[in-house]
């Protein structure tokens, strides 16, 4: 079941293949880096084809500035390495403007090349959007002024997680798994020491790190969870990584709840199907049944545009980077990167899920959070299913965005503009 969310390299390939062969001198060109082959293709098309879908909107209005967006795919295999490799042909390309949001390793290799590229040639700077690489540190120690956030950060998301869990007496022990690498170790960090600090009684009875993208069962892990006597347990991991193991929990007959940041997609919701109703839960910055027409009218048109997918609007933090990015240009009336960025500063944007805005001091979108459950879609309260499984996410929690705002140790100088 899992496997039909896999896409092949070769499709992998084929979209590179069209969207370098299309790069054209009359266009703001995006370059959007992303593992588009290996075991993450699959995450890395869905983030493709949001920000198809929001250069569409912006090219169905006449672009900006008088010129259309362009998105080109860069494959970096989800790996740090080849990602620094891919960075010097976008920069030799010309390209200005840069998306990636899949693996903070990843990303923090790109923030470092992108911060020695800019500093040795502030003539071409390039201008990087994360849309979904929560590492905290991008946005404290590791800040980069070029460098700028739309997702909450890893601990934001576990400030509202916890604060929720901590309400909820049932919960008596906790096991940690995650992703062996920055974020997933953030994950496992942040989870410890924010739950303990809310419920002390609250006993963390396993925490383990697993290998990124490598394990194939998960069945060896789900017998120490099982084994541990624990009711919930807390898990960062992303793609097939989340999907294999909330598929081994079932399998097992694990009773435990499921509190995560990645679960509401992906090939999980098929997995897991009847098993997950009030036993799956996600803190994100958007559902498809959070409310309101704005949110609805999105989802729906999102599936217009893609008929063929299986995969539903999520990434509003996609959505939200393209349009500040437009709306910094006409400001400025300039393409310049620098320009942009200084004009991105402290900007506000209105989104489905409420008012978010950019914080200054370090490039971080500040945005309502939401945690919800997985239960049978029923055309109200959960209108819309994920990825046609007739299952759905109901809101349990609305965090607002200044409830979200955490200190910052993050010190960057900005370029006079």
């Amino acid at each position: 079941m899992i496997g039909q969310y896999i896409r092949g390299s070769a499709i992998a390939a084929a979209l590179f293949a069209v969207g370098m062969g299309a790069a054209s001198a009359n266009t703001v060109k995006i370059a959007y880096l992303e593992g588009l082959s290996g075991p993450f293709a699959n995450v890395g098309e869905v983030g493709l084809r949001h920000l198809q879908f929001a250069a569409d909107r912006i090219n169905a209005k006449g672009g900006v500035l008088g010129q259309k967006i362009e998105v080109i795919p860069f494959d970096t295999k989800t790996s740090p390495q080849e990602a620094q490799l891919v960075f010097k042909q976008l920069v030799d390309q010309g390209i200005r403007y840069m998306m990636q949001g899949n693996g903070s390793a990843v990303a923090i290799a790109l923030s470092e090349a992108l911060g020695k590229h800019n500093s040795r040639e502030p003539e071409k700077t390039v201008l990087y959007m994360n849309y979904g690489a929560v590492d905290p540190s991008l946005t404290n120690d590791k800040c980069n002024f070029y460098h700028f956030r739309f997702d909450a950060d890893v601990d934001m998301k576990m400030q509202a997680l916890t604060t929720y869990m901590a309400q909820q007496k049932d919960i008596t022990k906790v096991y940690l798994i995650n992703q062996d690498y920055a974020f997933g170790q953030s994950v496992a960090k942040a989870g410890r020491a924010m739950l303990t600090k809310k419920r002390p009684d609250i006993q963390i009875v396993g925490d383990d790190l697993h290998p990124l993208g490598k394990i194939k069962d998960f069945a060896p892990y789900v017998a120490k969870i099982k084994a541990s006597g624990a009711d919930a347990v807390i898990s960062g991991n992303w793609g097939n990584d989340i999907a294999l193991l909330i598929k081994a929990a079932k399998d097992a007959g694990l009773k435990a709840k499921f509190y995560t940041y990645y679960a509401g997609g992906l090939g999980t919701p098929p997995v897991i199907g009847e098993a997950g109703v009030g036993n799956l839960k996600q803190v994100t910055v958007f559902h498809s049944n959070i409310g309101g027409s704005g949110a609805a009218a999105e989802v729906e048109a999102y599936r217009k545009r893609f008929p063929d997918s299986k995969d539903d609007f999520y990434w509003t933090t996609i959505m939200t980077a393209v349009d500040m990015l437009t709306r910094a240009m006409e400001q400025t009336k300039s393409t310049d990167p620098t320009k942009v960025a200084l004009a991105m500063e402290n900007m506000k944007a209105t989104q489905v899920t409420g008012e978010a805005y950019m914080r200054p001091e370090n490039h971080q979108l500040v945005q309502p959070i939401f945690v919800s459950t997985f239960s049978k879609a029923n055309g109200k309260d959960v209108k819309f299913d994920v990825e046609r499984t007739g299952f759905g996410f109901q809101t349990d929690a609305r965090i607002e965005a200044k409830d979200t705002v955490l200190p910052t140790t993050c010190k960057f100088q900005r370029p006079k503009g």
